[in-house]
This record gives C-alpha cells, sequence and structure tokens, in this order.
C-alpha cells in the first residue's frame, strides 16, 4: 500500500511538472517582441516567448493564451537548456513561475460575484490572520473546495484587493488561483502557495502584468 503510495505521489508530480513546462522553446531572434492578440474583444500585446503553446502564437483573435513569467522580474522565462530528468528540478523551476491564463469568458459568473455568492455557502465561519494582514478561511470538507483555503489581504473596511483560493500543502506543494476580469475575458493567475508571504508583491505582480499586456508597457 505504502508503495502504491508513492507511486502515485510520484505519477502526481510528474504530471504538474509536465503541464508546467514549457512545450516549445522559439527564437528570440526570429520574434517581434509583441503579438497584437485578442480574446473576448479586448486587445492585449503580448511578448511571443512568454507564450506556453506554440499554436497559440500568432496574431489575431483566440479563444485563449496560457502564459508564463518568472517572478519577481516578470520578463517571459528563458528557454531552458535541457530537461532535468529529476522531479525536484521541475519543481524548483515552477517555483519560480506565475502562470496566467486569459480567456474568454463566454458570460460566466464572475470572480466578483463567485466570491460574494457561491463561496461563503462552502466557507467555515472562523478566519485566521496570516502573515501582513492577510486572512485565511478554510471550505468545509465535502464542499466543493474541499482541502481549499480563501485567502483574502487588503485595507480594514474595503473589499479585498487581494483574492486567492489555494490549496493546501500535502504530498505535492499548494497551489494559489487568482482571478480577474477584464472586459470580455477572465485573467487567471497560478502561483506557489509558499509565496503568500510576500502576497503584497504578488498582488503589484498581478497588477502590472494586467497593465502590460493590455497596455503597451515594456
Amino acid at each position: 500500500m505504502a508503495l502504491l503510495s508513492g507511486l502515485l505521489s510520484v505519477s502526481a508530480a510528474v504530471f504538474i511538472a509536465y503541464l508546467l513546462w514549457p512545450t516549445w522553446q522559439p527564437s528570440p531572434s526570429e520574434q517581434p517582441s509583441r503579438l497584437p492578440i485578442t480574446i473576448g474583444g479586448v486587445l492585449f500585446n503580448i511578448p511571443p516567448q512568454a507564450i506556453r503553446e506554440k499554436v497559440q502564437r500568432q496574431p489575431g483573435a483566440q479563444e485563449r493564451v496560457d502564459l508564463a513569467f518568472a517572478f519577481p522580474s516578470l520578463q517571459p522565462p528563458s528557454p531552458p537548456h535541457h530537461l532535468s530528468p529529476d522531479i525536484e528540478g521541475h519543481a524548483e523551476i515552477a517555483m519560480q513561475r506565475i502562470f496566467l491564463t486569459i480567456a474568454d469568458h463566454h458570460g460566466a459568473m464572475s470572480p466578483e460575484v463567485r466570491l460574494q455568492t457561491i463561496y461563503p455557502r462552502y466557507l467555515e465561519t472562523t478566519t485566521a490572520p496570516e502573515h501582513d494582514g492577510l486572512v485565511r478561511q478554510a471550505f468545509r470538507d465535502g464542499s466543493p473546495y474541499e482541502n481549499e483555503d480563501l485567502m483574502m489581504g487588503g485595507t480594514a473596511g474595503q473589499p479585498p484587493g487581494f483574492v486567492a483560493r489555494c490549496t493546501r500543502e500535502a504530498e505535492t506543494p499548494g497551489t494559489c488561483l487568482s482571478e480577474r476580469r477584464l472586459g470580455g475575458v477572465d485573467l487567471t493567475f497560478r502561483y506557489p502557495r509558499q509565496w503568500l508571504g510576500q502576497w503584497r508583491e504578488v498582488a503589484a505582480a498581478m497588477d502590472r502584468l494586467t497593465e502590460r499586456l493590455h497596455g503597451t508597457h515594456d
């Protein structure tokens, strides 16, 4: 039984590493600095080196794009010279990345409405203070968000400026998901739960990435 559990843990880690690892290596000399891509009627100017899927590396209208940026520099990650055969090497690379999916929401419920009307149905009634004003509220066992926590931070008396839904640390490292809506698209940021110790920097990084990709900033 222990052997089976260990094999399942290794398989899960390998699968996560595969999903997080870039699937192509662009040639910087052949790429423009930005690609104009329209998603859900919203124009983004995206560095091609940040696009994880080769098929998405083209200008024009698309349903979604999947991106990766180094943290805290927020620059497109450098292509690896080789793929490390060990799981720890893949995990270390993933811990240095912030992943972003931009997708047409097709009229789905907004992150703000979900926070106000859906999450409260499944949350424990008590909250716990975390680092630097961050507040944690656990989701109940047996709920659709079992083994996850809702993390919120901001100024007292104001709507939370930082919201993340995070899996708990277990056999695999915990991860966090933060969402925001921009016109016809939803932006979904994913990053390691360990970054919550610097959640203000993470919140600022998401703001900068949103402005940089949606505007004309480098």
